[in-house]
């Protein structure tokens, strides 16, 4: 059975440059080039100005992460979300059935002749001699005191460990 070596912190360049990888240094060497060149073009004090500002961007860039992410990376991903287009259409499929409007007419009168009118409901609850059924009293009498019975059930998840939750119902 053959071993293989598997490659570890993938995520770390390598220091090509003594303590800098090769990305780093070309940041802080492109800012210098560039410094070096704006020396013979410009006056001293204006030099001195763009310098500061141009070597804190290169070190910014070169050093700098947020949340693992390298500061040039973040900012690539904020232009590309800016210039490209964010338009999201959710479009329904329409059921291929399809029903008439007498089909739909008489399905509503039968489902609503099943039901009984609102009126009689009202009236049978004014004048019931009837008991409210158990499961309705205890809905409307408080507790007065008494603590519910709080149940516990145990359920597995699916990583397959155990646990206890309260049980609730609603009944």
């Amino acid at each position: 059975m053959a071993q293989f070596q598997v490659p570890q912190f993938i995520e770390v360049e390598n220091k090509i440059v003594g303590p800098l990888s090769l990305r780093q240094f070309f940041y802080l060497a492109g800012a210098g080039a560039f410094s070096f060149v704006l020396y013979f073009i410009l006056a001293t004090w204006l030099w001195f100005l763009i310098t500061a500002v141009l070597g804190a961007i290169a070190v910014s860039l070169a050093f700098i992460k947020y949340n693992g992410q390298p500061l040039p990376r973040i900012i690539w991903s904020a232009f590309g979300f800016l210039w490209k287009p964010r338009l999201y259409l959710w479009q329904r499929i329409p059921e291929s059935r399809m029903i008439s409007i007498e089909e739909r007419r008489k399905n509503l009168k039968d489902y609503f002749s099943e039901m009984p009118s609102i009126k009689k409901l009202w009236q049978d609850l004014m004048t019931t001699k009837n008991p409210i059924s158990k499961r309705e009293k205890n809905l409307r009498t408080p507790f007065w005191g008494k603590q519910p019975k709080e149940r516990f059930q145990v359920f597995r998840k699916l990583t397959g460990e155990r646990e206890v939750a309260r049980r609730v119902d609603y009944r």
